[in-house]
């Protein structure tokens, strides 16, 4: 007699999607090129007496320096002009904050198992690893600097090798896989798009401006 045929469930496991297969290869290849250019992710690794160095740029691109460093800089300007390009750039850098924990908390990855934990002022989500904050950050201040901020040419090129050096950074210090950092300067950049948008002038928001 012939077989009762399988449920259509069980059918999809016996024969994964090629959607899947992709998936599910290109998560194994991330891994991978994770953990072997993760050189400096311990005093042992490969490149570990550049861990240091790493850990500098890991502090450039954290957030609590650029808040603080941003909120300084809105207290002591004297120009309408700077105050507006600072109160927008600390209106980004919180929306990034707030963005970046709320897709973390949503995917929950973890990080590398070779990561050590030892990072710069951590909260609760800090623990997941999907985006990288440190390059969604340094994609949007690169994009706002370089929009917002008379550079000479020299000085821009230098400002886009920092955004990608952090990004780097994240990897080779084992703090978040390859696909992490992507994601994070993918998101960084798209982000600036919506502050520009919801751009805050005195016409826009006069009762912030009228704080200063």
């Amino acid at each position: 007699s012939a077989a009762a045929p399988l449920p259509e469930e069980d059918c999809m496991k016996l024969n994964p999607s090629f959607l899947g297969i992709a998936l599910s290869s290109l998560l194994a290849i991330d891994l991978w090129a994770s953990k072997r250019l993760g050189v400096c992710a311990g005093e042992g690794s490969a490149w570990g007496s550049a861990r240091p160095l790493m850990k500098v740029i890991e502090v450039s691109g954290h957030g609590i320096p650029w808040l603080l460093g941003t909120f300084y800089g809105l207290c002591q300007s004297d120009s309408s002009a700077a105050r507006e390009v600072l109160l927008n750039l600390l209106f980004a850098l919180l929306l990034d904050l707030v963005l970046v924990a709320v897709v973390k908390g949503l995917v929950k990855r973890r990080r590398p198992t070779h990561n050590k934990m030892d990072m710069f002022v951590t909260i609760s989500v800090d623990k997941y690893s999907f985006p990288s904050g440190h390059a969604t950050r340094a994609a949007l201040v690169c994009r706002f600097v370089l929009h917002h901020l008379v550079l000479a040419v020299p000085l821009r090129v230098l400002v886009v090798l920092w955004a990608i050096v952090v990004g780097v950074s994240r990897v080779m210090l084992g703090r978040h896989n390859v696909t992490d950092v992507l994601f994070g300067l993918l998101l960084g950049y798209m982000l600036y798009s919506v502050v520009e948008y919801c751009w805050l002038s005195p016409l826009s928001a006069p009762a912030l401006f009228a704080l200063w």
